[in-house]
């Protein structure tokens, strides 16, 4: 009798856990990545240095590649960028973006253009990783989202995973790009829970449908990132109402995927771009100017108020963008005038 194994590549993981799989699988394969920043010797601030066993990396690969390092964000991005030119690869934990502010000189300034500026003599194979978005109780130092800034500096690849799944094959091609990555998980994603096949890959660039009803044959809602929740809870209430949306996850703001985002408003005539970091120059901009100008599409979008996130609860919410609002500016979409 011939007995046959099946070798089961999926599992149930948080978001951290399936970031921390990625991360110790290319350091398995690849000698050359390393991690440095504050708090990696105990599994990083949000456990997302800990393995699904519950062992801290440095468990596994020691302090020469999983590096603690002292505090200042200006040292820890600019010894990455060195790394990265000597022909390492390093991952560079900033623990928030809000923090990355003390270290944009290395990333905005070195780490973008040296490829450019040298010639193409040197490349900086980078990963750094700042969590962004609003983080309970934590109030207007530890809560914002900039991942608008980023887009804005050639150079740069931005990354912003909104599953457990994405953040395990997302930051698996942000490693295999070559080119320096900011990658920007959300604070308060580190403990959802969803499957994770380790043979699922991903392309930076490239969104992918996380809601359809009907062919969104009526409005594309456009989103990243932790708001991509928001947006299909408000998707579903709309499809009760019959309102055919479909829901597309950006995944990469930079470079984004400006041809499905085109082909699916063109299709419903209608764009809502959603997102929780201040709408004010937000991305959500650049993406509704590209539709005004090659469809014929409406938009509208959909940000936070231009003000601190607040500590208290109830101006905490003011900053929060919730399905309900997002219901609200569908049917406002919906009920406007066709051009």
């Amino acid at each position: 009798m011939t007995t046959t194994t099946t070798t089961t590549t999926t599992a149930t993981l948080s978001y951290a856990q399936a970031a921390a799989l990625a991360l110790q699988e290319a350091m398995q394969a690849q000698p050359h990545i390393v991690a440095l920043g504050e708090d990696l010797g105990r599994g990083g601030v949000f456990g997302q240095y800990r393995s699904a066993d519950g062992r801290c990396l440095v468990e596994h690969f020691g302090p020469q590649r999983i590096i603690d390092t002292p505090i200042s964000e200006a040292t820890i991005m600019g010894a990455g960028v060195g790394m990265a030119l000597a022909g390492l690869h390093p991952v560079v934990e900033m623990r928030v973006a809000d923090f990355a502010l003390c270290a944009i000189d290395e990333l905005v300034n070195q780490a973008a253009k040296n490829r450019f500026m040298f010639g193409g003599q040197g490349r900086v194979p980078l990963v750094a990783r700042l969590p962004i978005g609003i983080w309970t109780a934590s109030a207007a130092q530890h809560s914002q989202s900039f991942e608008a800034w980023f887009a804005h500096v050639p150079g740069l690849v931005v990354v912003a995973p909104a599953t457990p799944q994405d953040n395990y094959s997302l930051l698996k091609a942000s490693l295999a790009s070559g080119d320096p990555v900011v990658y920007m998980e959300h604070k308060e994603l580190w403990g959802l829970q969803g499957e994770v096949d380790t043979q699922a890959t991903a392309e930076l660039g490239r969104c992918r449908v996380a809601f359809e009803d009907g062919g969104g044959q009526d409005l594309t809602i456009v989103s990243w990132s932790r708001q991509v929740h928001a947006c299909v809870d408000a998707a579903r209430t709309l499809a009760a109402q019959g309102v055919r949306a479909r829901v597309l996850d950006l995944r990469t703001i930079w470079p984004w995927d400006r041809e499905a985002v085109l082909a699916s408003a063109a299709a419903s005539g209608r764009l809502l771009v959603v997102h929780e970091a201040v709408q004010a120059a937000g991305f959500g901009a650049e993406v509704a100017a590209t539709v005004a100008e090659h469809t014929g599409a409406r938009v509208a979008r959909l940000g936070a108020p231009r003000i601190p996130v607040g500590y208290a609860p109830t101006l905490e919410a003011e900053s929060r963008i919730g399905a309900a609002r997002v219901v609200q500016v569908a049917q406002q979409l919906m009920a406007a005038k066709a051009r």
